[in-house]
C-alpha cells in the first residue's frame, strides 16, 4: 500500500472516487462535517437527522454525492459519542471501515484524516488507527483453492488530508502497518496446514526474516539438541518423521547483550495427542497449536521493521506430536534440558514439555525476563472463554508491563492464580522431579506452573492463548481463522522497556 500525506491542501477541492470522513454522534455537525455541511447547503444534516448517514460507533455509510460534492462518494464512518470514544473503537471502526473497502473492492482512496481527532486523540494516533485498523479487517488468507478468473483489487494508493505534521503522521502510519503486518504473518502461519508448515519450514521462515531484518539466528536440528540433552523437546519429537528444531532469533539493540527480554514460544505444528490421543472432533484444527510461535514470529516481525533500543529474543522450539511405535508414551520418565526428571501422565500436554527446554535454554542465552506464549490447554477456555488470554506470573511488575502492553494492543489478559499448592501438585510423582499432568481440575493453572518450575526465579509472564489464537467467527479486525493473538502485545512490551528506561 502506497500512501501519500497533504498538509496543505484541502480535501473537499479535490475529485476523489472514494473519500473518507468521520462523523460525530452529536446534536449539531462541527468541524470538518460542518465544512462538508456548508458545501452541501445543509444536506448532510438532513442525511444524518433522517438516519441516511449513520452516526453510531463503527457503522459505515456510503453516500453518493450527485455533485453536491467534488468526490463522487463519502465513506461515513460513524464514530459515536466524543467523550465515550477509546483507542480500540477507533481502530475497530477503521476496521468496519476496510471491510467495506474490501468489499467495493476500493483501490484508491482519500481520507479527511482530522475528522477522526477527538479530545483524546490527535492526528498522529488517528494516523497509526486507521493504517492498523484497515490493514487487519483487509487481511484474507489466500488459501490453496484454485484461483477465480475475477481477480481482486486491494487499496492500493491512500491520500491522506490533514493540518498535521507529516513527519510525525508518517512514523505513526509506519508503526500502525508494521503492528498489522506483524500480525498478519501470524495469522497466515496459524492457517496454514500442516503438512506445508512443519518444524523445518518453520525454521526456514524464521531464517528468512533474519536475514530481512538482520537479526542474529541459530537453529539447532536433531542432533544439536540430543548433544544439548534437551530430552522433553525430544521425547514430543520421538513419533514423529520430522526432525526438530529449536530456533532462537537475537534483536541486539545496545552494545551489551544485558536487560534481554525473551519471548518463547510453542511451535507444535500439529498435535494428535499422542498415546492420549485427541478425540476425533478436537483433532480438527491443531494445525494451530503452534500459534504461540507464530505469535512470537510476528512480534519479531513487528521489532525488526520498528527497531526498538531493547534487547530482544526469539526462542521457539518445533516439532509435531505424533503417533508411532516410537512416540513417548504415559508412565515414561524422561530427562530435560536443565536435568530435571519428568513423569509423563499425559503424552497431550506436550506443548509445557517444549516450553520447558526452550525456557532453559532462553536463560543459557542470557534471559533477564521471560514471556512464553502457547496455545497450551482446554482449560483456559473453561475457565475464560475463546475471547481472553490466561495469564500466570511470578513478578507482578513484569505482568503489568504485558498488561499495559495488552491494553494498547486491544488483546484481553486476564491474570490466573499462581500458588504453592499448584507447584506442588507439579512436583507431585514417585518416580521423577515433576509430572507433567497433576489432574484436570486446575489445568491451566498446572500447565503454567509447570513452565514455571524451569524459570529459576527469572521474572516470568506465561500467555495461554489456546482460546484467542483462533477464531471461528469474522470480526471488525479480520476473517475467521488464526487472529495473530499476542503478537501486537509483545512488540509493544519490547517499546514499554524502551519507555520505562528511558523515564528513568
Amino acid at each position: 500500500m502506497k500512501w501519500t500525506i497533504h498538509t496543505n491542501d484541502s480535501v473537499l477541492n479535490e475529485q476523489h472516487d472514494y473519500l473518507a470522513a468521520g462523523v460525530w454522534h452529536q446534536p449539531v455537525v462541527s468541524g470538518f462535517s460542518k465544512e462538508m455541511d456548508d458545501q452541501m447547503k445543509g444536506g448532510l444534516t438532513d442525511l444524518i437527522k433522517e438516519g441516511d448517514v449513520e452516526t453510531k460507533l463503527k457503522q459505515v455509510t456510503v453516500l453518493p454525492t450527485m455533485g453536491a460534492l467534488a468526490a463522487k462518494r463519502v465513506l461515513f464512518t460513524g464514530l459515536g459519542k466524543e467523550a465515550d470514544l477509546t483507542f480500540e473503537d477507533l481502530r475497530e471502526s477503521f476496521g468496519a471501515l476496510g471491510k467495506t473497502l474490501k468489499k467495493k473492492k476500493v483501490s484508491t482512496l482519500a481520507i479527511a484524516l482530522d475528522s477522526f481527532k477527538g479530545k483524546d486523540f490527535d492526528a498522529t494516533d488517528v494516523a497509526q488507527a486507521f493504517i492498523e485498523g484497515i490493514t487487519l479487517a483487509m487481511y484474507e488468507f489466500e488459501g490453496y483453492k484454485k484461483k477465480s478468473n475475477v481477480p481482486d483489487v486491494p487499496l492500493d494508493e491512500v491520500k491522506i488530508y490533514t493540518q498535521g505534521d507529516a513527519q510525525e503522521i508518517e512514523a505513526a502510519l509506519e508503526v500502525g502497518l508494521a503492528l498489522a503486518e506483524g500480525t498478519n504473518e501470524a495469522r497466515t502461519l496459524v492457517n496454514m496446514p500442516s503438512n506445508l508448515l512443519t518444524s523445518v519450514k518453520m525454521a526456514e521462515y524464521a531464517i528468512e526474516m533474519a536475514k530481512r531484518h538482520d537479526f542474529e539466528i541459530e537453529v539447532l536440528g536433531k542432533e544439536e539438541i540430543e548433544e544439548m540433552g534437551m530430552g522433553a523437546l525430544l521425547a514430543v519429537n520421538q513419533g514423529s518423521e520430522i526432525p526438530p528444531r529449536m530456533i532462537v532469533m537475537k534483536h541486539q539493540a545496545t552494545d551489551k547483550w544485558e536487560d534481554v527480554l525473551a519471548l518463547v514460544g510453542k511451535g507444535i505444528t500439529f498435535d494428535t495427542g499422542g498415546y492420549s490421543i485427541k478425540p476425533k472432533d478436537g483433532i480438527v484444527g491443531m494445525k494451530a497449536d503452534m500459534g504461540g510461535a507464530a505469535a512470537v514470529l510476528g512480534a519479531m516481525e513487528i521489532i525488526g521493521r520498528l527497531k526498538p533500543e531493547q534487547n530482544v529474543m526469539a526462542v521457539i522450539a518445533a516439532t509435531d506430536n505424533m503417533i508411532s511405535h516410537k512416540a513417548f508414551k504415559p508412565d515414561d520418565v524422561i530427562t530435560s534440558m536443565s536435568g530435571k526428571t519428568i513423569e509423563v501422565l499425559n503424552t497431550d500436554a506436550e506443548g509445557r514439555l517444549v516450553l520447558a527446554d526452550a525456557v532453559t535454554y532462553a536463560k543459557q542465552h542470557g534471559a533477564d525476563y521471560l514471556v512464553d506464549v502457547a496455545t497450551l490447554t482446554g482449560g483456559v477456555i473453561v475457565a475464560l472463554g475463546l475471547d481472553k488470554t490466561g495469564a500466570l506470573t511470578n513478578n507482578e511488575a513484569l505482568f503489568e508491563k504485558v498488561l499495559e502492553a495488552s491494553v494498547e494492543a486491544g488483546e484481553f489478559i486476564w491474570q490466573l492464580p499462581y500458588t504453592e499448592g499448584d507447584r506442588k501438585r507439579v512436583r507431585n510423582s514417585p518416580v521423577a522431579d515433576l509430572n507433567n499432568s497433576p489432574g484436570r481440575d486446575g489445568h491451566a493453572l498446572f500447565a503454567g506452573a509447570f513452565i514455571g518450575e524451569f524459570t529459576g526465579g527469572t521474572p516470568w509472564v506465561h500467555l495461554d492463548i489456546a482460546g484467542t489464537a483462533t477464531t471461528k467467527s469474522a470480526h471488525l479486525l479480520g476473517p475467521a481463522g488464526g487472529t495473530g493473538a499476542m503478537a501486537r502485545t509483545l512488540a509493544l512490551l519490547s517499546e514499554q522497556f524502551v519507555l520505562e528506561r528511558t523515564e528513568k
